[in-house]
């Protein structure tokens, strides 16, 4: 139980964070192109790559440190961070077809489901 406090708790720091911060460079870049949310993915894909790299291969750390930052905090950040790392991991292990399967099926499937949402959204 004490696992899904701990994700909860990071997972609305990273919302919060998001939120700020997508809001703070939209107000000052503009928002013709989404700035926010495409500096909110790369940074957190920089930070999963990091963070895991670190507590994986440097640092034995309680693993609710993980769930604290990485699964809650960087998964209410940006979800897109997840991708980035399951993908460069899949590339790492010499899997390249289920990499550039997964890159071009999630942003496909990804950007059908948001347009699919939409049409069901706008004929209620």
């Amino acid at each position: 139980m004490m696992n899904y406090i701990v994700v909860f708790a990071g997972g609305g720091i990273g919302s919060v964070a998001r939120y700020m911060l997508a809001t703070w460079i939209g107000q000052r870049w503009g928002r013709s192109f989404p700035f926010g949310t495409f500096i909110v993915n790369v940074s957190g894909s920089f930070l999963i790559g990091l963070l895991m790299t670190l507590m994986a291969e440097r640092f034995l750390e309680n693993p609710e440190w993980r769930l604290l930052i990485v699964v809650g905090g960087l998964g209410g950040y940006t979800t897109f961070s997840t991708f980035e790392y399951e993908t460069g991991k899949l590339m790492a292990d010499g899997e390249l077809i289920y990499a550039a399967l997964n890159i071009i099926l999630s942003v496909i499937a990804g950007f059908a489901a948001l347009k699919l949402g939409e049409v069901i959204a706008r004929s209620i």
